[in-house]
């Protein structure tokens, strides 16, 4: 038997944020089964927990959604990171708080993650891009992209914003949309967006609608992520997106040196709003290194018998 625990991530509120299952002590679990499990608790990902390869990591993690394994993903990162935390610690988390670094494994390669937890507050993890985020050449036309979000051709694109394909280790086709309204009224096809979406780093591209701003006054960007061919109809936040995301404003900003704290806001129309923090270090015209973090809470816990 595994133990499991349920974690609303990229938010301190519960029933907020994107679900996470995280499964414990998972290295009796082979690929299949861990497919299955992800099927079984239907979230956008599930998480398992296995022993490291290196001895000094905290832990080797397997991310599944309900169709397949991912190499790398924000938010179970996130929520990993401060689950292990909370059960390494349990009750005993200091009355002026805790800082941890763990070391998490992941397909993509080795995870750094900060862990900040602090008594009656949701813990908070912050991580480096193992990979930062880079631009594939693609032939994108605006109206099959409109036609299969539901979007007129002249909603897309804002100020230098086009649109664009980006991975950091995850690919996303980047569809600026002029306010919040034309983002508002996205609606994926999935049909549609199978047929025409381009594929990167070996795997089909998911739709990510971002303008400025936001209903959250500190947010900077307006987001919706898509992914029909991952089982996931809409995503109420997503850390791999934000990862692509952050070549995007790299390039299209014009970011100076320096270092540039932003906030995305996604799952706002699924009514699980969610901020994703993102911060980028700039030397000269490059982007030299990007973190990306936010809140977690658990909301559940459990034990599989199998």
């Amino acid at each position: 038997m595994s133990d499991y625990a349920i974690y609303d991530v990229f938010s301190g509120t519960a029933l907020h944020g994107n679900p996470l299952a995280v499964v414990f002590d998972a290295d009796r679990f082979d690929d299949d089964e861990m497919q299955a499990i992800a099927r079984e608790f239907n979230l956008s990902e599930t998480v398992f927990v296995k022993t490291p390869e290196n001895p000094g990591h905290t832990a080797q993690l397997r991310i599944f959604t309900p169709g397949r394994e991912l190499p790398f993903a924000g938010h179970p990162t996130v929520g990993a990171a401060v689950a292990l935390a909370h059960r390494r610690l349990g009750d005993a988390i200091p009355a002026n708080g805790i800082d941890l670094v763990k070391m998490l494994e992941e397909q993509i390669g080795p995870v750094r993650c900060a862990v900040r937890l602090s008594p009656d507050k949701a813990g908070f993890a912050e991580f480096d891009l193992p990979r930062l985020s880079r631009r594939f050449d693609a032939e994108i036309p605006t109206e099959d992209i409109g036609a299969a979000l539901g979007l007129d051709p002249h909603e897309i694109g804002f100020e230098n914003h086009r649109l664009s394909l980006w991975s950091a280790g995850v690919p996303f086709v980047l569809v600026p949309v002029m306010d919040q309204a034309a983002a508002a009224k996205a609606e994926c096809d999935a049909a549609l967006w199978e047929q025409m979406a381009p594929m990167a780093d070996g795997q089909l591209a998911a739709a990510y609608v971002y303008c400025r701003g936001g209903v959250n006054h500190n947010a900077a960007f307006h987001a919706r992520m898509f992914a029909p061919a991952e089982g996931v109809a809409e995503d109420p936040a997503t850390g791999s997106a934000v990862a692509a995301l952050s070549g995007a404003i790299h390039g299209f900003d014009g970011l100076r040196e320096g270092n540039h704290a932003l906030v995305i806001e996604q799952g706002v129309e699924m009514g699980r709003p969610s901020l994703i923090h993102l911060h980028l270090d700039c030397s000269g015209s490059e982007l030299t290194h990007a973190r990306i973090g936010g809140e977690a809470v658990k909301i559940a816990e459990g034990r599989l018998l199998l």
